[in-house]
């Protein structure tokens, strides 16, 4: 199959590089020096430095020119720039299938990516989404990943799940769309919260709770959007939730870990070098939560030290000292 990953990033240069052993890859990069660089090269020095990327992976930086004839293409772009790219997508290649593979919320509208999509994509272009517990040097590297494919089509969710899948990039089939991006953007925040903890020197006890009550976060908010509950168990949820709390890899985890040091939030993004989502959906993640009456006291937590100068070691005992309940999810 003929496929177009958009986004030479750290992701998208992982996917590319994975589906590549068994497709006819394109990564569009839109920096031309840097696709110049990566094809000379066969290496994104930027972002996967030490990973040597195969000479079967093509790259290009005319946008035109990596759509032409294919027959599906991954959007792999940090979800604030998902909308001008899909505008672009819809206006070059219309009605081609598109999987987006991006996790959070577009700011300002606090909307998700499958909702940008439905405004930017025509009406009956096969799409959905593509998340799970992943970190793109393992992916890069062809070390074992699971994925979920989503899509409200789930004939095309099938399809697309099958032909992206191989015995190192598993993938499997969902039609739950707002679960797994529900999922997938709300794990970020509360990897901040875990980065807080360990930063802390709580322990392996502190960050297990966290990590479990915040399942249960991630779980309130999405049924109460229309999510279904088996897929937070699964790899989107809890699988995802895992990983991005307890891996070095996390970019989120850094996040609160160098807060829990007393660096300022524009220090460590600086330094940081790529996009930590979690920063920016604590916002959107907080405002929907009050909207639908939702508690979230962990990600209320994060807002708290990330927007509004409350201390890391205040927000944690303010959490400590909140009263017990029901370990209910509904709560």
């Amino acid at each position: 199959m003929k496929l177009a990953v958009l986004g030479a990033g750290a992701w998208g240069t992982a996917l590319a590089a994975s589906l590549s052993a068994h497709h006819d890859v394109t990564l569009w990069a839109r920096n031309a020096s840097q696709a110049a660089e990566m094809d000379s090269q066969r290496c994104n020095s930027r972002y996967l430095p030490d990973i040597t990327l195969s000479a079967e992976l093509h790259f290009s930086s005319d946008l035109a020119q990596t759509l032409h004839g294919a027959e599906l293409m991954l959007a792999v772009v940090p979800s604030g720039a998902l909308r001008p790219l899909l505008r672009e997508v819809a206006r070059l290649a219309p009605g081609v299938p598109v999987i987006w593979a991006c996790k959070g919320f577009e700011v300002g509208s606090r909307k998700l990516p499958h909702e940008v999509a439905s405004e930017e994509l025509l009406e009956q272009t096969p799409c959905g989404a593509l998340s799970g517990p992943s970190f793109a040097r393992e992916v890069a590297l062809g070390l074992p990943t699971a994925l979920t494919l989503a899509s409200l089509n789930e004939a095309f969710a099938r399809q697309s799940a099958l032909a992206l899948h191989s015995n190192r990039l598993r993938v499997y089939a969902s039609s739950d769309v707002m679960g797994v991006e529900l999922g997938g953007a709300v794990k970020n925040v509360l990897a901040i919260a875990a980065g807080i903890s360990d930063g802390m020197g709580f322990g392996h006890n502190a960050r297990a709770a966290l990590i479990t009550r915040g399942l249960a976060e991630i779980t309130r908010l999405g049924l109460a959007l229309g999510g279904r509950q088996e897929t937070f168990m699964g790899l989107t949820g809890m699988g995802d939730l895992i990983l991005t709390c307890t891996g070095d890899l996390s970019r989120n985890r850094q996040v609160g870990l160098k807060l829990a040091q007393g660096k300022s939030l524009e220090a460590i993004l600086r330094d940081l070098g790529h996009v930590a989502e979690g920063v920016n959906t604590a916002r959107e993640v907080l405002e929907l939560a009050r909207q639908f009456q939702v508690d979230m006291p962990i990600t209320q937590a994060v807002y708290q030290v990330l927007f509004e100068s409350v201390a890391p070691k205040a927000a944690v005992e303010d959490l400590l000292s909140r009263e017990p309940g029901s370990e209910a999810i509904s709560r």
